[in-house]
């Protein structure tokens, strides 16, 4: 079979293989662009070099405290980013200062973060409940154990809405109406209008919406990771926020690129994305 016609072809729509998938493949995909930007759409998805980050560590941390926290208790989430921080402790890219410091300590404590941190985990939230008053309640826990600066809050809750709204059947401008009129972000953007005067910004402020435009302008998966570090930004951060909203709204990708990606994981963190999603897949399903 031709590479073309691989690509072409897709993961089932409505398949749980695109749930916590589209956030980790679009960390993977950005992760050789964080300090390298390329203001171009001309992007090859699945390059030798690109490997999971911190955020796809995160996120995969997130997801296990929802699969076996049934109280989500705060002590629980704090247990579970700091088992999987200290198992994989040295990502591509590495962990920001303060939250190495975080993840190292016998006490963590929240530390006033607006970082994107806060968002880049929180895409198991908009895949896990079947309202979005309950996604916007965990959503906030999510950041507030470390980012709890409103701006950190608002990036993990505005996050994990979008990827709410666009799993249940709310189109585009719906989405756009929805995190502009609640959250305050500009999103009467394009991706053209931020892409020649943006660059790195690590704030929920200053990547979020830019994230959210990137889907917003999007035609496919594959097309939204691409505008998406195009913009020349935190690559994988923005990727993984993206990925995570492209994912829930396409609900497919091309088999090449989920292979690629799953590929790039270790063993643990495949069985717990199999895990969550064969959890939750129906939820999904349900509500779509």
């Amino acid at each position: 079979m031709s590479q073309n016609r691989t690509e072409q072809q897709d993961v089932a729509a409505g398949s749980v293989d695109v749930m916590l998938a589209g956030a980790i493949l679009g960390d993977i995909a950005g992760s050789i662009y964080e300090f390298s930007p390329k203001k171009s759409t001309d992007i090859d998805l699945q390059d030798s070099g690109m490997d999971y980050t911190d955020d796809t560590i995160m996120t995969i941390a997130v997801a296990d405290w929802i699969l076996n926290d049934r109280e989500l208790s705060e002590r629980g989430l704090v247990e579970r980013l700091q088992h999987w921080g200290r198992k994989y402790p040295y990502p591509m890219g590495a962990y920001g200062g303060m939250f190495s410091q975080w993840l190292r300590s016998d006490n963590p404590q929240p530390y006033n973060s607006w970082g994107n941190g806060a968002a880049m985990r929180v895409a198991a939230v908009g895949f896990a409940f079947s309202s979005l008053d309950e996604t916007l309640q965990v959503a906030k826990r999510t950041a507030e154990v470390t980012h709890n600066h409103p701006e950190g809050i608002k990036g993990a809750q505005a996050t994990a809405a979008a990827i709410f709204l666009a799993r249940t059947g709310s189109n585009k401008e719906e989405i756009r109406s929805y995190i502009s009129e609640n959250f305050g972000y500009d999103l009467d953007r394009t991706c053209d209008d931020i892409r020649p005067s943006y660059g790195f910004d690590g704030s929920c402020q200053g990547t979020v919406p830019e994230s959210v435009i990137a889907f917003l302008d999007s035609r496919d998966y594959e097309d939204a990771l691409r505008l998406s570090i195009s913009l020349g930004g935190d690559a994988d951060t923005m990727g993984a926020i993206t990925g995570a909203i492209a994912g829930a709204y396409y609900h497919r990708m091309s088999v090449s690129l989920y292979e690629f990606g799953i590929s790039k994981l270790p063993d643990d963190m495949k069985e717990l994305i199999r895990r969550f999603d064969c959890e939750y897949g129906n939820i999904m399903n349900d509500l779509a």
